[in-house]
């Protein structure tokens, strides 16, 4: 199984990649723990994750071929 993370703004400039391809991951909350192990500085970071552009608020199920983004706060008006 293997999904495309996207990274976007300072989540991108902090591990130095727009996107990774990873396997082995079947829940939003895997892929968090991952990623900080990987990446130890995004365990300070705040980010929105989005699962097929949908954005989450708890742990979601993840399908071979999902694509899950990760956003940094909004701003503006």
């Amino acid at each position: 199984m293997e999904i495309n993370v996207l990274l976007f703004g300072q989540l991108s400039e902090s591990i130095g990649k727009s996107s990774l391809k990873l396997t082995g991951i079947s829940t939003t909350d895997e892929l968090k723990i991952r990623l900080q192990q990987q990446f130890p500085g995004l365990e300070k970071m705040t980010y929105s994750i989005a699962v097929n552009k949908q954005i989450i608020q708890k742990n979601t199920p993840l399908n071979s071929g999902d694509e899950v983004a990760l956003l940094p706060p909004f701003s503006g008006g």
